[in-house]
This record gives structure tokens, sequence and C-alpha cells, in this order.
């Protein structure tokens, strides 16, 4: 019965007021931590008490919801801004440049994170019921788009389920399915559905980009790209720009060198050890593209990212 009027309650509040309460209900969850793991598979929920310092990093196909603060994500030239009106949606892996952009003790940014798994959006997307509008042909596979109160409603009842653990095997599918409901309805919906659907061309694309994303170490031929796809070289370069805003052999050296730093940081492995780990044949080669990428050489970026008086890093909110 209390469940029956919390969801009653919930349905005849405004965006505003939903968002304040998924905003209060991230706070009391996460507590003092930035990241909290759930029982939901896929969802985690983040806090930050201030601005970040820009962040490489992959976000997997996901909703991110922002209950309160602000942030920016760059995919190449074309940037992102978030906040508690707009909601993020990548469809595929991309490698990114994220920034947390308002937060502070006060009004901390507060977010929860949903992986998408694409198996229940094409299970949703059999259904006749659903209409779609085509994607645009060259839109890249982020976006944002508004929060309305149906989407939020859904995201606080997911965000509830958390403190009801046993409820959590039966009612967290459910709950989920109308989440990805509201978004495929919504405008950013159409290229998650092209990215879902077997065959299209979309769909084919995004097989290359998870495979490269796998085997990231290896080399990189195009024409065997265009074979899995099942395309032609050009054409797969077309759709492949069009999705990720850059060439394959851009995105599998951005994925590289993004690997190549977290074994660094986290791994205290050299330059030269991180390299050949990620698939580099030469450590001067790795040199140079790291400085190009991240502005400084491996080493001196590794240890100004350890020093203590280095501006905070974003967590790692999509990996």
């Amino acid at each position: 019965m209390k469940s029956r009027i919390a969801e009653e309650t919930l349905l005849t509040k405004t965006a505003g007021e939903l968002r304040a309460e998924l905003a209060r209900r991230i706070a009391f969850l996460v507590g003092s931590a930035e990241k909290r793991a759930t029982d939901i598979p896929g969802l985690t929920l983040h806090r930050r008490t201030s601005p970040t310092a820009p962040c490489s990093m992959t976000y997997e196909p996901m909703v991110t919801v922002i209950a309160q603060g602000r942030k920016r994500v760059e995919l190449g030239r074309k940037a992102f801004i978030y906040d508690a009106s707009r909601y993020l949606l990548t469809s595929v892996d991309l490698p990114v440049v994220s920034r947390v952009m308002e937060a502070s003790e006060d009004v901390p940014c507060l977010a929860m994170a949903l992986r998408l798994e694409m198996p229940t959006v094409r299970e949703l997307l059999s259904r006749e019921e659903i209409q779609i509008p085509e994607a645009l042909p060259d839109s890249p596979a982020i976006g944002t788009a508004e929060t309305t109160s149906e989407f939020l409603s859904a995201c606080c009842r997911l965000v509830d389920l958390i403190a009801a653990p046993q409820d959590v095997p039966f009612l967290s599918g459910l709950v989920v399915r109308e989440i990805i409901y509201r978004i495929l309805r919504g405008p950013e919906g159409a290229r998650l559905r092209a990215i879902a659907t077997l065959g299209d061309q979309s769909h084919r694309t995004a097989k290359v980009i998870a495979w490269i994303r796998t085997n990231y170490t290896k080399p990189l031929r195009v024409e065997d790209l265009a074979e899995i796809a099942g395309m032609g070289v050009s054409t797969l370069h077309h759709h492949f720009r069009a999705l990720t805003a850059m060439s394959p052999l851009q995105y599998q050296k951005q994925i590289r060198l993004q690997a190549a730093r977290g074994r660094m940081l986290m791994d205290g492995l050299d330059a030269a050890s991180a390299a050949y780990e990620v698939g580099y044949e030469s450590a001067s080669q790795f040199s140079r593209e790291y400085s190009r990428f991240f502005g400084q050489p491996p080493m001196k970026d590794i240890r100004a990212l350890r020093s203590p008086s280095a501006p905070p890093l974003e967590p790692i909110m999509n990996r």
C-alpha cells in the first residue's frame, strides 16, 4: 500500500519537484562518498562537491541523469552540456573528455548513471505500439534530451528500489524498461533505435566500434573492419565518423592512450611498458601521441595527476 501511494504521489509532481526529489534520494544514498554501486544491474550513483578538471574516458551505452549540478562532455569538436533539465544518452562506446562544471559542498553535483543493454532495447522495439521517428543520418551516437516528469518519475522509482532489495529482482527490470521506453519516445530515441536494430547501418557500424573497443591492442586494418560491418570502406568511414566524430584509427588511438594512462596511474607501469601493453610498437611514437593528446609527456602527466595540488579529476562514471 505504501509503495502504491508513493508511486501515485510521484505521478502528481512537476518535473521540478521530481528533480529535487531525485537529488534528495541520491544525496541520502551516496552519503559522503563520490560513487555508489547498487544492487540494481547497471545503476550507479555519483556525487561531486567541486568542479573537476577535464578527464578523458570512455562512455558506455548508457543514460546519465543529473539531479543537481552541471556537466560538459566533448566528443571531438562537439560539446554537450547537460544538467537537471536534460539527460545525456550515449548509444555506443565513445572516448570523450568529460568534466563537472557546477558543484559545491553546499550544492553538490548529484547524478545517476544507468547502463543500457541492447537486448532490452530490441525487446521493446519489437512491440508495434512504440512509434519512433527516423534518425538523422549524420547525427552522433551521443546527445541530450529533456528530463520530463514521466522520465523523472521512473528514475525516482528505480532509485527507491535500492532501499528495498527484496523487490529488485522483480521490479527493477520493469522500471528500467519504462526508462528505456521514455528515451525511445523522446528525440534521442531514433539514434538508439538505429544502433539497436539488426541490419541497420548504424548497428553494423556499432559492431565495428565494439570490435575495436575489445581488440584495441591488435593491429587495425580498415578493410577487415569493413568486412565485419558488411560495408564498403568509404561507407564505413562515413558512418563511423558520423557516430563517433572520428575515424576508426583515431578511435583506436584514443582508446589505447586512455588505457595506457590508466595502467600507469593505477598499476604503476612506466611509459614504455604501458605503450607496449596497449599495442604500440614504438615507445617514442607513443610518447609523441600521448603528449599531443594529454598535453604533456606520459610520466610528467602521471606525476601531475598524483600531486596533492592537482585539480580533482572527474570519477570515471561510465567505464
